[in-house]
């Protein structure tokens, strides 16, 4: 009897450049571009706050990733390093679907918000603008991850551009810094209870860095690469999230940003000339993310099928192409549908919840790989605190929001 064919494997084509980009792609986007007002609308003129206290704890979870990725390289990501940790293929297969779930509301709420801004130039439905901008883009994932990740990662530069337009157009608004800096900061039990509630909603605007790992089986020189572009997304990412924000509620109040699906149009003023090129590029900046997060389902669906967890014609790799095809047609399907039926805001909170239980488990898991083998040769080793920190804040984070 003839021996099927062995499956191709996964093409190493990603450096540090295109995968840190890859990263920004996945953070920056309709995360910052939609949720500064929602935030501005739960805290106020402390949104800072809200968005500096997310980084910090997105940054914790993100150095564990950093050592995972080097640890155990695969597609697979969370769930392998939950199987690993725990020793328990049980726990694997549960954070690998609850990562897969995260995914799909993610990009679901990406298209969802990116859906305002091009509502600005194209007035459509929702689920024909939606469905539209998945098919593509679950094509173009089929299609290759050199092109998809080189696609993405142009749009990213445009959709970084787009947050410096707002930095150079909204700068005056600095002006006003000394009048409203007493407000920034939280007074009382109340004003705090706010904050807070915009760190949970924030947190979906840090939230990408993760899929960085699942990119391991095709990214060049993995121990050197992988770490420096998780820590290079999230620092990047972060400041520009800080002018971003500081610069909306200093230009408009905090309840007219709440108010808009698209508030970065007030600060830059998108009716006026040719600043009406930022609502373009502020829908390529939000629809930026739906590809992304494909990429990343594509390959987090086919690392779970090849261990078993879900059924094997998913780690089916096109011979010609050398992607996860199947898996990236089974996941742009779920992402066309859940985008027609939810809300932008209940999506970006769900979203939020089930990827801090994600960060617990991988947090947890480090503590326990660290345990089990203390001294692996990694390139980059995060301190013992860290996953500690990570994991603690991940279970308030979650206990605040589930309580109120």
């Amino acid at each position: 009897m003839t021996s099927p064919d062995p499956q191709p494997e996964l093409n190493r084509t990603l450096g540090l450049t295109s995968l840190t980009l890859y990263g920004l792609g996945t953070i920056i986007g309709a995360g910052i571009y939609v949720l500064v007002g929602t935030v501005a609308g739960r805290a106020g003129y402390a949104a800072p706050v809200s968005f500096l206290l997310a980084g910090v704890l997105a940054a914790l979870t993100g150095l564990s990733y950093a050592e995972l990725g080097q640890r155990l390289p695969e597609a697979a990501g969370a769930a392998a390093y939950a199987r690993e940790g725990f020793k328990s293929h049980w726990m694997g297969r549960l954070t690998g679907f609850m990562t897969l779930a995260v995914a799909v509301v993610a990009a679901a709420s990406i298209t969802r918000g990116g859906v305002g801004y091009l509502q600005q130039m194209i007035d459509v439905p929702v689920p024909l603008l939606g469905g539209f901008v998945i098919v593509l883009f679950t094509a173009l994932a089929c299609w290759g991850v050199k092109e998809s990740v080189w696609f993405a990662a142009a749009m990213t530069v445009v959709e970084i551009g787009g947050l410096l337009i707002v930095i150079a157009i909204g700068a005056p608004a600095f002006a006003d810094l000394a009048l409203h800096a007493p407000e920034m900061w939280p007074s009382d039990a109340t004003a705090w209870s706010g904050v807070l509630g915009g760190v949970f909603l924030a947190f979906f605007a840090f939230a990408g860095f993760e899929a960085i790992v699942n990119m391991a089986e095709e990214t060049r020189n993995v121990a050197y690469t992988l770490p420096r572009a998780v820590i290079l997304a999230i620092l990047i990412s972060a400041g520009l999230y800080m002018l971003v924000v500081l610069i909306s509620i200093l230009s408009v109040a905090p309840d007219q940003l709440a108010a808009s699906k698209a508030p970065l149009c007030l600060v830059v003023g998108c009716d006026d000339g040719t600043r009406a090129l930022f609502a373009p590029i502020a829908v390529i900046a939000t629809l930026n993310g739906v590809l992304i997060e494909i990429v990343l389902m594509a390959r987090i669906g086919y690392g779970m099928a090849r261990r078993g967890w879900l059924p094997r014609s998913l780690s089916d790799v096109h011979a010609g192409r050398r992607t996860p095809w199947k898996a990236t047609l089974a996941v742009g399907s779920l992402v066309f549908a859940l985008t027609t039926l939810v809300e932008f805001e209940l999506l970006a909170r769900a979203t939020s919840a089930m990827i801090l239980f994600v960060f617990l488990v991988v947090n947890l898991s480090l503590i326990r790989l660290k345990q089990l083998d203390p001294a692996p040769k990694l390139t980059f080793r995060t301190p013992a605190w860290t996953p500690v920190a990570g994991a603690v804040t991940s279970v308030l984070m979650l206990g605040w929001e589930l309580l109120s």
